[in-house]
């Protein structure tokens, strides 16, 4: 005679039931077509390419870490590069050149007289501008004229100096300065790096003299040239 489920004692009726909701859960946890399973499997997605990221920070936290850094460089490379640029200007510049050697000279108390540009010569990294210069004053005004030229910003080499006595009293081609003891020429020589300034001043001058060679393109990061007065 058959039992009815409704007979069994409360007991066994109960453990039926939790043995019956363990198999369907399970069923829905490890059946690929359950939907849990589904839902498992793209959880495990999911954690994998959130390792896969947190990976891929750490190894950039590196570069966040040294951005102030970087930043710190690149502002002092930038120093250098507008210290350089005033140095050894890219272009030629002439009337601030002129400005620089009026100013020098104003300010020792001496008089340019003439100054006349001469032909640009090329060099392996930088292009030489020179000008004649004639000068008079008194003798220490000018001693300290061309001290000046060499303190200013921008390379300023003197050579071929000449200095001789005047008489001002005898002189009636300019009106000297009151102490006026000597009077001189001498060539200044400053320079630049843009190569298309450069072929221009080679081809034609910088105002005089002859055609030159054509200068060759500029190479990488030149060596600024020294200061000298001679």
């Amino acid at each position: 005679m058959a039992i009815s489920f409704r007979e069994f004692p409360w007991y066994i009726q109960a453990l039926i039931f939790v043995a019956l909701a363990v198999v369907v859960i399970g069923l829905g946890i490890y059946l690929p077509v359950s939907p849990v399973a589904a839902k498992r499997a793209e959880v495990t997605q999911l954690h994998d390419q959130s390792a896969a990221l947190d990976q891929e920070v750490a190894g950039l936290e590196v570069y966040e870490r040294r951005y102030a850094e970087f930043n710190q460089e690149m502002n002092a490379l930038h120093k250098e590069l507008d210290n350089l640029q005033a140095i050894v200007p890219e272009d030629k510049q002439v009337d601030e050149f002129i400005r620089l050697l009026q100013g020098a000279a104003a300010a020792s108390g001496v008089s340019i007289r003439t100054l006349t540009a001469q032909q640009v010569v090329s060099h392996q990294y930088d292009y030489e501008m020179p000008f004649t210069i004639t000068v008079d004053g008194p003798y220490f005004n000018v001693v300290d004229f061309f001290s000046r030229l060499s303190r200013l910003s921008r390379i300023i080499n003197v050579g071929d100096l000449s200095l001789a006595g005047v008489d001002p009293a005898k002189n009636g081609k300019y009106a000297m300065r009151p102490g006026t003891s000597v009077t001189g020429s001498c060539t200044v020589v400053t320079f630049f790096t843009n190569p298309e300034q450069g072929q221009a001043g080679a081809a034609g001058g910088a105002g005089s003299g002859p055609a030159g060679t054509h200068a060759a393109p500029k190479p990488a990061a030149p060596p600024a040239p020294q200061k000298t007065v001679d």
